[in-house]
């Protein structure tokens, strides 16, 4: 349905370059850190990523900046009257799903503002994903855990073959740092595809020193500003983000400032104003939307590494 759908825009996703990013824990963080990356390169780029957590103007940046109220209600408003009429004659089988209708106005949005880059997240799986309709110029797949078990198989090394699903032929992929069985399946994967495959502790490597963010791969070394977005993850986040940069050509020299500007809520975030924390008496107050055992740990990790204190946890969950 999606390539069906992209074919009547007239193919938009042809018109940039991309990087793909899959993974459990670290997908949109890592298109956020690209997406900076890109920007402090001086690329004029894009960033599509799900779910939102207030609006769907989140979902599609361009330039750095939520796409509007009325240009997404107008590209909307153009996207469902071309669904209707290719409905009818035939060339769509079945009316697009809510995410492929928000992909493919993304998509479309990036190529009408001219962007040269995007990095596009996939929203679940990667396999049957409707990003995966994109020949994207290098894919990113971070760390995989159990994950939407009921969709996508109940053991790690069946998610882990959904999201080398985006792996394409001869096309580069950064392989975050990933369990042996789920490096197994992407390392098959990729040599099905004869796609070179740049993992992490093999072809890359990302520390913390001294305060700093160290980089080494096999085109140099970078010392950088530690990420702004905390816990330990997040450097390796940083890593894989400086990885799929290289892979793209568009260079490192305005790597410094990205580290420090690439921003996403949600994630570890401490909020800073709002009536609850007025009413505690300045007390911290941290968001996450960690949703996974493994994002479970990541922010048991990131409390552990704060002064102690007395901690309340509120927790939402289906079951």
């Amino acid at each position: 349905n999606i390539s069906a759908l992209l074919e009547i825009l007239g193919h938009p996703e042809r018109t940039f370059r991309s990087a793909h990013i899959a993974g459990t824990n670290g997908k949109g963080s890592v298109a956020a850190m690209i997406d900076a990356l890109l920007a402090a390169s001086g690329v004029r780029s894009g960033l599509f990523t799900s779910p939102h957590l207030v609006r769907p103007h989140e979902r599609v940046r361009i330039a750095g900046e939520e796409i509007g109220d009325e240009e997404l209600q107008l590209r909307l408003a153009g996207i469902r009257e071309s669904i209707e009429t290719a409905t009818r004659d035939g060339r769509l089988e079945a009316h697009p799903s809510f995410f492929e209708v928000i992909t493919a106005t993304a998509l479309q949005a990036f190529a009408d503002h001219g962007l040269r880059a995007a990095a596009l997240e996939v929203g679940l799986g990667g396999r049957l994903d409707a990003t995966n309709v994109v020949e994207a110029d290098v894919a990113v797949i971070v760390s995989i855990d159990l994950d939407h078990t009921k969709t996508l198989g109940p053991t790690l090394t069946q998610i882990a073959g959904e999201k080398a699903g985006i792996i394409k032929p001869g096309v580069p992929v950064v392989v975050g740092p990933q369990a042996d069985d789920a490096l197994e399946v992407i390392e098959r994967a990729a040599a099905r595809a004869s796609a070179p495959i740049l993992a992490h502790g093999q072809h890359w490597q990302v520390c913390e020193e001294r305060g700093r963010l160290v980089f080494q791969d096999e085109t140099g070394l970078l010392d950088l500003p530690m990420p702004q977005l905390i816990g330990a993850h997040q450097v390796r986040n940083a890593g894989a983000a400086l990885a799929a940069l290289r892979c793209l050509g568009f260079g490192d020299a305005a790597c410094e400032a990205a580290m420090t500007d690439a921003a996403w809520p949600a994630r570890m975030q401490r909020l800073r104003h709002g009536p609850l924390i007025e009413a505690a008496g300045g007390a911290e107050l941290w968001l996450d939307g960690g949703h996974n055992p493994a994002a479970g740990q990541m922010i048991a990790e990131v409390l552990g590494d704060l002064p102690p204190r007395p901690t309340h946890l509120v927790c939402g969950m289906l079951n």
